[in-house]
C-alpha cells in the first residue's frame, strides 16, 4: 500500500520512523494509504532545514518573495480543482465545499502578497536635535504550524503564506487524518519557485507535536483545534519560550429574534449546521430561539432537511461523511444523550439512506428542539451535523446565556432591527459576530480567532495580527553628525 512521506528541502523524505497511520477514504470507509509518523529526530530534521533555509530567504527582497507567493497564488487557483479531490477523497466534504475551503485560503496568498507594504516600519524624524528614530519588522526565524483534520488546505493556508513572505522558514505538521493536501501544496510551492527548506511538512501524531513545541530552534507555534488541546499547545509552548497562538474550539449560538425573516433564517441555519458535515469550528451548533418564533422555525429547518442528500462528496450530494468511523460514532452517541436529557429529536440523522458506500462513515443532519442548557448536548462542541434549539423569552435572556458560555469564537444574530443588532455587537463577549450573517469568518485582511477559551495567545490568525505575530520589532535610535558637532557631555542624554 502506497505510504505518503515527509516533505523536506524540497523533496519527499521518509525519515527514520517506522510507524504509520491509516489514511481513510470515508465516505467508502476503506484505508486508501498509509502516512508516516514522525520521531523526534524526524521533526529535527526538518527543523534543521528550516534553520539552514532561513538565511538566504530572510535576507532575500520583498519584491523577491512577493514574487514568489504571486506565482503560488496563480497556480493554486488554476489548479483548485485537484486540490479540491484530495480534500474530498480524504476528508469527505462535498466538491462544491472543498472548493470553497481552497478559495478562502486563497484569500489569505492574496493578503500575503503585499507584504512589502504591509510590514512597512515606522519612522519619527528629530525626535531629539540630529536623532532620528524608525522601526523595521523582521522575521522570526523557524515557525511551526499544526494544523487540524476539518480544513487540510484553508488552516494551512491561513499561516503559511504570510509566514514565508514576512521572511520566515515552516515546518508544517498537519493532520494526519488527512495528509495528502499538505504534500500537495508543498510541491506547489516548489514549482512556484520557493526555495528548497522554506516550506517542510513532517506527518505525525502527540511525538512530532511535542517535538515541535519542545524544540529550542522552533520561534513560533500556530494551532488550530479542540480547546484542551489548544491549552496543551499554549502552556507547553510558551513554557518552551515561544511565541504562540492557539485557536480552539467553539459552542456557536444563532440568535434569532421575533422579528427575523425566518425563511432566510431556517436557510442559514442548515447551511450553517450541516456544512461540511458540522466539523467547523464557526458551525451554528445551537439556535437561540426568542418566542413565539420556534415552532414555525423549526418547521421551516425540518423540511429542509429533508431535501438534502448524504452521500459520496464526488456525486453531486449536498454533505458527505464524517472523517472517522469514530468520530461517527461519538456525534451519533450524543442523540441518545439528548434524549436522556428529555430533548426532543425532531430529525435523527443515523441510520438514513445515503448516495454512497454502505460502509462509509455517515449521519444525517440531526435537529434537536428543547435542548436543556445543562445537557452534554449543550455543554460540549460535538463537531458533528447536530443543530440545537433552545428556548428563551427575551433578547436579554438570549444574550446571558451566550455570554455566559466558556467559548466565544463566532455567534450570529437575525434581525431586521438595525438598534437590536448595533446593541448586540456590542455587548456580545463574542470574537466574531456575524448580522443575519450565519458563519461570520473574516475576508483575509481582517483576524480570525475569538475571544475565552476559544483563543489562546495575544493574537488571531491572519490578517494585520499575522503580521506582528509572525515579525518582530526593531527600534533604531540614529545620529549622524554634522563637522559643526563638539563637545563632550556625560551627563544622562536629554530630550532638546
Amino acid at each position: 500500500m502506497d505510504i505518503l512521506d515527509h516533505w523536506l528541502n524540497g523533496a519527499p523524505f521518509a525519515g527514520e520512523s517506522t510507524r504509520t497511520a491509516p489514511v481513510y477514504n470515508p465516505a467508502r470507509g476503506v484505508v486508501q494509504r498509509e502516512v508516516r509518523l514522525a520521531t523526534t529526530g524526524d521533526v529535527d530534521s526538518a527543523v534543521q532545514a528550516a534553520k539552514a533555509a532561513f538565511p538566504e530567504w530572510a535576507g532575500a527582497s520583498w519584491n523577491k518573495r512577493q514574487g514568489v507567493l504571486f506565482t503560488f497564488r496563480e497556480l493554486l487557483n488554476a489548479r483548485k480543482e485537484e486540490v479540491a479531490a484530495i480534500l474530498t477523497n480524504e476528508h469527505g466534504k462535498v466538491t462544491s465545499d472543498a472548493l470553497g475551503e481552497v478559495a478562502r485560503g486563497l484569500e489569505v496568498v492574496e493578503f500575503a502578497t503585499g507584504i512589502p507594504h504591509l510590514a512597512k516600519g515606522e519612522y519619527s524624524e528629530n525626535v531629539s536635535t540630529g536623532v532620528d528614530v524608525y522601526s523595521i519588522n523582521q522575521p522570526l526565524g523557524v515557525v511551526g504550524i499544526i494544523s487540524p483534520f476539518n480544513f487540510p488546505a484553508m488552516v494551512p493556508l491561513w499561516f503559511f503564506p504570510i509566514a514565508i513572505a514576512a521572511g520566515n522558514t515552516v515546518v508544517l505538521k498537519p493532520s494526519e487524518k488527512d495528509p495528502s493536501a499538505a504534500i500537495w501544496m508543498a510541491k506547489l510551492l516548489k514549482e512556484a519557485g520557493l526555495p528548497d527548506g522554506v516550506f517542510n511538512v513532517v506527518h505525525g501524531d502527540k511525538e512530532s507535536v511535542d517535538a515541535l513545541l519542545e524544540h529550542p530552534d522552533v520561534a513560533s507555534i500556530s494551532f488550530v483545534g479542540s480547546t484542551p488541546i489548544a491549552k496543551y499547545i499554549y502552556e507547553t509552548a510558551s513554557k518552551n519560550g515561544k511565541r504562540v497562538q492557539a485557536l480552539g474550539g467553539a459552542k456557536n449560538h444563532m440568535l434569532v429574534l421575533p422579528d427575523a425573516d425566518l425563511d432566510l433564517v431556517a436557510d442559514s441555519a442548515v447551511n450553517a449546521g450541516f456544512g461540511s458535515a458540522g466539523e467547523r469550528c464557526m458551525a451554528i451548533s445551537v439556535i437561540v430561539a426568542v418566542e413565539p418564533v420556534a415552532d414555525e422555525l423549526i418547521a421551516k429547518i425540518k423540511s429542509r432537511i429533508e431535501g438534502l442528500t448524504v452521500g459520496d462528496g464526488t456525486r453531486g450530494c449536498d454533505m458527505g461523511p464524517l472523517i472517522t468511523k469514530e468520530h461517527r460514532d461519538k456525534v451519533a452517541g450524543f442523540i441518545d444523550v439528548a434524549l436522556a436529557d428529555g430533548a426532543d429529536v425532531v430529525v435523527d440523522g443515523r441510520g438514513i439512506e445515503v448516495d454512497g458506500e454502505s460502509d462509509g462513515f455517515w449521519l444525517g443532519p440531526t435537529l434537536i428542539d428543547k435542548v436543556a442548557t445543562t445537557s452534554d448536548v449543550y455543554q460540549h462542541e460535538i463537531f458533528g451535523p447536530v443543530l440545537s434549539v433552545v428556548r428563551v423569552e427575551t433578547y436579554d435572556d438570549g444574550l446571558e446565556l451566550i455570554n455566559s458560555s466558556q467559548y466565544g469564537n463566532g455567534t450570529a444574530i437575525f434581525t431586521n432591527d438595525g438598534g437590536a443588532a448595533r446593541r448586540f455587537q456590542r455587548e456580545v463577549q463574542v470574537g466574531m459576530v456575524g448580522i443575519n450573517v450565519p458563519i461570520p469568518v473574516p475576508v483575509g485582511y481582517y483576524s480570525f480567532g475569538g475571544w475565552k477559551d476559544s483563543l489562546f495567545g495575544d493574537t488571531k490568525a491572519y490578517g494585520p495580527d499575522a503580521i506582528r505575530f509572525f515579525t518582530r520589532q526593531k527600534a533604531i535610535t540614529s545620529r549622524w553628525l554634522d563637522p559643526s558637532h563638539g563637545g563632550i557631555n556625560l551627563g544622562f542624554p536629554q530630550n532638546g
